[in-house]
């Protein structure tokens, strides 16, 4: 199995420039005039140009913040540093760092409303926590 990552977004040039500051990734190829993949990471994340209020499905393609149960996690090796590069590239610190026994984490928005995190893990990160 593959792991493709579809991201919607109202704003292509800024979702390629969010991602690419924010993350480090580049751009792969683009798809069409719509769709642009950028690699940098362990699985391709597709940003896709969608306008608001475009669905096939209720509710409606809003670009504020939003809650889904759905979001992504990016491990990071430093997490001030990439707190520092993801807030400077547009993201919304929603929650500042907190450590626990497996890690650090930090919880974010991205310019188009979706959730996500930054961890760094510590020790033997979720092994700290694994059941048997």
């Amino acid at each position: 199995m593959n792991l493709l990552v579809n991201i919607d977004v109202d704003d292509l040039a800024r979702a390629v420039d969010f991602y690419r500051r924010a993350f480090g990734l580049r751009i792969g190829r683009k798809l069409g005039g719509n769709i642009i993949e950028m690699l940098g990471g362990t699985t391709p994340v597709y940003l896709i140009e969608k306008s608001a209020g475009a669905s096939a499905t209720s509710p409606v393609r809003d670009y504020r913040r939003h809650w889904t149960p759905v979001h992504l996690d990016i491990v990071v090796d430093d997490i001030a540093a990439a707190k520092a590069r993801a807030v400077e590239a547009g993201a919304v610190l929603e929650s500042d760092v907190a450590e626990n026994n497996w890690g650090k984490i930090a919880l974010f928005a991205d310019p188009f409303g979706h959730g996500f995190c930054l961890i760094e893990f510590i020790g033997r990160g979720y092994d700290e926590i694994a059941g048997d």
